[in-house]
């Protein structure tokens, strides 16, 4: 099975940390976002993909010189121009050579979709298309697919009001096409799959949709990052990282290490330290990830946060519910809150109280 995975966008939502790196390349628990992906599509059958590349496409590129991604196959289609949606698959499809059913799927989605069972669903249908959705709480950001008893789409909704959305299933971002769609996305323009194929493919009756209740997690904001670390430290999805827990009292319960980490006399629970990374005597480190390199410093206090690789939060600071990018310093006392973003190389002066804040400013 082959796959197209969109990966152009400059995810805005993330700045400032998208200026300097791809959101896909973001690692999520020391693995960068595009592999997660890719392996969750290789436990599935697909061996080969394509990368639809518009934003920073050497990025990617660099990192996997060799063309495999998480024991994929890649070749890398890198658009001229932004094509929105559909022209991406249509020109990673084209650029590829796809000639038969194929999947797509939104490289900043992370899913436990059992992807077999969805080509199967679309098989049976006979369709030339087929949507999984996924059920949210408030369907209001998404495209809403209501279906009748076969699965047949009979409407696509993109981002309704919340009291009119007929349904709370909406588009997960995975779709399994046959290549016959591709004819009927024109060329050379911008083009939306969500606003303009799939609507003319609901009216020409070949549309199909697919819901499942596996995980689903779109990544694309501070939040939602913060939550698909969460989500792997905790189990809510797999297993926890690394070998599994340790016990170890002079750092705490529930730690997971991939390097050598200096915690004597600090309190380290329900996170992961990267390879090399520092927490230094007195610290609290709980629920985080604390990147390869990074350092945390005596006394200091990270919750519910990310600290990228390369990063130091100095002395007696405080970090919580935070991205600190790659590179970047949490000055000494320091209190960093409510989902605040620190960009790449950044320094916080000593002091500094921030909350909800992205620095650099207007990023």
């Amino acid at each position: 099975m082959r796959a197209v995975v969109l990966v152009g966008g400059e995810g805005t939502r993330l700045r400032p940390l998208t200026l300097t790196t791809p959101k896909q390349m973001l690692p999520v628990v020391e693995q960068p976002m595009i592999e997660r992906v890719l392996g969750q599509l290789a436990l599935h059958g697909v061996d080969r993909a394509v990368l639809s590349l518009g934003y920073r496409p050497d990025a990617f590129i660099d990192a996997y010189p060799d063309g495999v991604v998480a024991g994929v196959s890649v070749t890398y289609a890198v658009e001229p121009t932004p094509l929105d949606t559909a022209g991406a698959v249509r020109f990673a499809a084209l650029h590829a050579g796809v000639d038969d059913t194929f999947v797509v799927v939104n490289g900043d989605v992370l899913a436990d979709l059992d992807l077999g069972a969805l080509v199967r669903f679309h098989r049976e249908r006979g369709g030339v298309a087929t949507i999984a959705l996924t059920p949210v709480a408030d369907p209001s950001a998404f495209g809403v697919v209501p279906t009748d008893s076969t699965g047949r789409v009979t409407a696509f909704i993109e981002k309704p009001r919340r009291d009119e959305a007929p349904t709370n299933l909406i588009n997960a971002g995975t779709y399994v096409l046959e290549a016959e769609v591709l004819d009927r996305i024109p060329a050379g323009r911008r083009v939306s799959i969500e606003r303009e194929t799939f609507p003319a493919l609901v009216e020409a009756g070949r549309l199909y949709a697919s819901g499942s209740d596996a995980y689903w997690l779109d990544t694309g904001t501070p939040e939602a990052y913060l939550r698909a670390h969460d989500d792997l430290l905790r189990g809510r999805r797999g297993s926890p990282p690394a070998p599994g827990a340790v016990e170890d009292a002079a750092v705490g319960r529930e730690v997971w290490r991939t390097g050598v980490a200096d915690a004597a006399g600090a309190s380290v629970s329900t996170s992961l330290l990267g390879a090399g990374a520092v927490v230094g005597a007195g610290a609290v480190v709980e629920g985080s990830v604390v990147g390869a390199g990074a350092v945390v410093e005596a006394g200091a206090t990270v919750r519910g946060s990310v600290l990228l690789p390369g990063a130091r939060v100095a002395e007696r600071a405080t970090v919580e519910r935070t991205i600190v990018g790659p590179g970047a310093t949490v000055g000494r006392r320091c209190s960093v809150l409510g989902v605040s973003v620190i960009g790449a190389d950044v320094v916080v002066p000593a002091g500094t109280e921030l909350e909800g804040a992205r620095v650099p400013e207007g990023a």
